[in-house]
């Protein structure tokens, strides 16, 4: 039997229609009903909030663009590892790839299974119980919950499921993502004609200089998890029917899409809450709800988010092994994880491996530190990844381009320096965040150079 999960084996079965769907069904998770409190704490007024979510959604449309010409160009499994690979050599790739591992879904998948287990106490509060966290000189090494023992069998759950196999991850996925858009068009339908909202929370003076203070570039780095996961397609470009049509277009349309649906949810948000009320809070969609249609109303809703959330979790289960089999396969990692299970066929201990670092992140890493830590690594390889493909314009001419970058250059440079802005701040006022991100990297150099010379080795033999 062939290995199917071999980039030179995959089958092209996925349509645009179904590569939009991964699109909204990665992106459209975590961020979007959890960090608008966070974002609000940070900036204050309403009408500075959703110029933010604007700004981070332009970024991503420009992300986007620029992967809508590398995937073209290198249709294949891996996404930016692949893209680096090729603009920038194996050492970058390397690092993109280690950092998909670690930060890229890892993080993500941790953050997504939290949000989950939150949102799924509020529906039953009564089992929520007590905690237990370890502290060493007033930093938190882990903390041991009803959330956190929550969120691991969540990962544990859905691993497992990725694990049996394709066809059966993807049934599971498909079903999430149905019920998450549906629940979003009612959401916001209900809210704005049916909900007992104000639009008075809509008032404060807007004063367009606090774009350029800290507060706002810092919001950036939570609007930027939010709306990761707009390259989804990417990472599967070994898999999609004429990409050099559908790649490009499941991008700008997956990301255009969820840009309408996040600009839609925050404006009920902010007519359900007050911004003294919405500020600081993890459960925004449940406040708002239980605001908009009555406490009972939105303990149902608490229900149904959670359920929505476990698409994304999902679907980053499922892409994510991807990457670190390819990793493997081109012998830039351990062999282990570029090996497929022969029954299941599936890379299984890839999947394993990111169920694990997930795990741990789960119980030793609190919401909101995740999402900085995510943010600020996320946006350093993205900028990279548009940074490589300008470069490639410029190397190698002649490559074959079925679509170039719509604005280029100007839609790439708007992309590098919106990253750059969020990475300069993050650093600035977030340096423990910062420095764990570059602590990742550093990492990544010493493995890199570990597996570097371990092949050479086994060359020379």
């Amino acid at each position: 039997m062939k290995n199917h999960l071999d980039n030179n084996e995959l089958k092209r079965e996925i349509g645009l229609f179904s590569a939009v769907i991964l699109v909204v069904a990665n992106m459209v998770g975590t961020g979007i009903f959890t960090t608008s409190g966070f974002i609000m704490k940070e900036l204050g007024n309403p009408q500075t909030m959703l110029l933010c979510w604007f700004t981070g959604g332009i970024f991503a449309l420009c992300g986007a663009l620029c992967y809508g010409e590398l995937g073209t160009m290198f249709p294949k499994a891996g996404g930016e590892y692949v893209f680096l690979r090729e603009s920038c050599g194996k050492g970058m790739a390397f690092l993109s790839g280690w950092i998909s591992l670690i930060v890229g879904f890892s993080a993500p998948i941790a953050a997504a299974a939290i949000a989950f287990a939150s949102y799924f106490f509020r529906v039953l509060p009564d089992l929520s119980g007590s905690q237990f966290t370890l502290s060493v000189l007033g930093v938190r090494i882990f903390t041991i919950s009803p959330v956190t023992i929550t969120a691991a069998f969540v990962i544990i759950i859905f691993s497992l499921i990725h694990y049996h196999s394709l066809r059966m991850g993807a049934g599971v996925q498909n079903v999430l993502t149905l019920f998450k858009t549906g629940l979003i068009v009612v959401f916001v339908a209900a809210g704005l004609f049916a909900g007992h909202g104000s639009t008075d929370h809509f008032a404060g003076e807007f004063i367009l200089s606090s774009i350029f203070l800290d507060r706002f570039a810092i919001s950036l780095i939570f609007v930027s998890f939010a709306y990761s996961g707009w390259n989804a397609v990417a990472y599967l470009g070994g898999e999609i029917k004429n990409p050099g049509r559908n790649i490009p277009m499941a991008l700008f349309s997956g990301t255009f899409l969820v840009i309408l649906f996040y600009m839609l949810l925050n404006v009920v948000y902010i007519y359900a809450l007050s911004p003294k009320e919405m500020s600081g809070i993890l459960e925004v969609g449940t406040e708002s709800a239980a605001r908009l249609f009555g406490g009972r109303i939105g303990k149902y809703f608490s229900g149904a988010i959670a359920a929505g959330l476990l698409s994304v979790l999902s679907a980053m289960i499922m892409t994510g092994p991807r990457v670190y089999y390819a990793m493997a396969r081109d012998g830039v990692f351990f062999k282990l994880f570029g090996k497929v299970n022969k029954i299941h066929r599936t890379p299984a201990w890839s999947i394993f491996l990111q169920a694990g670092i997930a795990i741990i992140m789960v119980f030793s890493a609190s919401f909101d530190k995740l999402l900085l830590y995510i943010g600020f690594t996320l946006s350093l390889f993205a900028m990279l990844t548009a940074a490589g493909m300008m470069a490639l314009r410029i190397r190698k001419p002649d490559i074959k381009r079925t679509y170039k970058t719509f604005g280029y250059p100007v839609t790439p440079l708007v992309f590098i320096a919106g990253n750059l802005w969020i990475i300069y701040y993050c650093i600035k006022s977030r340096p423990v965040a910062s420095m764990f991100g570059a602590e990742t990297t550093g990492l990544g150099i010493l493995a890199y150079l570990y597996f570097y010379k371990k092949g050479k080795q086994n060359h020379a033999i």
